[in-house]
């Protein structure tokens, strides 16, 4: 598996390249986020590490840009930063990051941290298991369609762009229509039991996944399919009738 580095500081670079490397990865590295743009296209790696600041442009930059590509769009990011502050960490993650670690970072636990985002990736698309918890089947409902097998989601022939874990979590509530889920219950169900995640992260998402919806549909109501239950966490609608 290629794993891109995107950092400007060539030690972070070759720190991460040697302990990536002994364990079987193959490294791409990218000192600028131009750079890191033309390999991600070029040569769609299995997963990136993204810094935040770089000299042309900004990490954030990078993953919006990334996240609007259709080749690049579905890529597991894994955000690195000195910048400890939520507001930081939250707007990473409403970009699409899929994680984040914050430097200085030990080499075993980033590695650690590569092959469980690779490892939910593989299971969110189902080549790690013919079957697994999640499903496997077509969700069509309100004028959605997800397909797992594919990573493809639109709305009434609209295709939707969504990162690994929106998709996960919209594909999660929209296979039980009106059962609630707390936060922490869908931290578990898509990421697994003890995952290092705030619930905080859990509303950036649905906003994201909300907000994307009603552009795919040209309208706002559409974000309504998603409920929040106050005190509790987040259901996929049963009925819904604006814009069927």
């Amino acid at each position: 598996m290629t794993i891109l580095v995107v950092d400007d500081e060539q030690p972070i670079i070759e720190l991460i390249r040697y302990n990536l490397q002994k364990e079987g990865f193959t490294v791409l590295a990218a000192e600028n986020g131009e750079r890191a743009l033309e390999l991600a296209r070029t040569e769609k790696p299995n997963l990136i590490i993204l810094d935040l600041m770089l000299p042309d442009m900004g990490g954030f930059d990078v993953c919006r840009i990334l996240r609007n590509d259709a080749v690049t769009a579905h890529i597991p990011i894994i955000m690195a930063t000195a910048k400890t502050s939520d507001s930081d960490i939250v707007s990473g993650l409403e970009l699409g990051a899929d994680d984040y670690i914050t430097k200085p970072f030990s080499p075993k636990v980033l590695v650690a941290r590569v092959k469980s985002a690779l490892r939910r990736f593989q299971v969110q698309n189902g080549q790690d298991r013919a079957s697994n918890q999640r499903g496997t089947h077509t969700v069509h409902i309100h004028g959605l369609q997800i397909i797992p097998q594919k990573f493809e989601a639109s709305y009434k022939g609209v295709p939707i762009i969504f990162s690994a874990t929106e998709f996960s979590i919209l594909y999660h509530l929209a296979r039980h229509p009106g059962q609630v889920f707390s936060r922490i219950q869908i931290i578990n169900d898509i990421k697994g039991a003890s995952y290092p995640v705030t619930e905080r992260s859990i509303d950036v998402q649905i906003l994201s996944i909300r907000k994307k919806l009603a552009e795919a549909a040209d309208s706002p109501a559409i974000a309504n399919m998603i409920e929040t239950v106050r005190g509790v966490g987040y259901r996929f609608v049963e009925v819904f009738e604006v814009g069927d």
